[in-house]
């Protein structure tokens, strides 16, 4: 389970430290793709393993199905962490997430999200606004 949230900076290479309370659960490997809102998804492998066995069971002959695949596996990559507990976010990965120099690294349970700042200060903003709106909304579904 993860669980928190971090500020890091990514180093010239693309290099991004990962929380050190987070490396254990990642040290089989791990799946980095793009997330659903503007930010990077990090699964531990057996998570990603799952994920994807969700993904493959929509009906191919529904386009949001399609598309959603495209979304997740497209751009996804494989990663191990280095011997400083890093990982190297793909130029493709950080153009799309707007990663520069600063990361937001958040740990939403089964998974981690990566964030711009400046998106997850927008996310927070939102999450503050509307969380008692979304929470009674989901609250059937819990």
């Amino acid at each position: 389970m993860f669980l928190g949230r971090f500020n890091h900076n990514l180093d010239a290479k693309g290099r991004l430290a990962i929380p050190a309370k987070f490396r254990a659960g990642l040290a089989h490997g791990m799946v980095l793709t793009r997330g659903i809102d503007r930010c990077l998804a990090l699964y531990a492998l057996p998570d990603w393993q799952a994920l994807t066995d969700k993904v493959r069971a929509l009906p191919i002959t529904d386009a949001n199905a399609r598309a959603f695949r495209r979304m997740v596996f497209a751009e996804a990559v494989d990663l191990e962490l280095d011997a400083q507990g890093r990982i190297l976010v793909p130029p493709e990965l950080r153009a799309y997430a707007g990663l520069e120099r600063a990361a937001v690294v958040v740990g939403v349970d089964a998974s981690i999200e990566i964030w711009s700042p400046e998106r997850w200060t927008e996310m927070s903003a939102r999450m503050d606004q509307e969380g008692a709106d979304i929470a009674q909304t989901l609250a059937d579904l819990l």
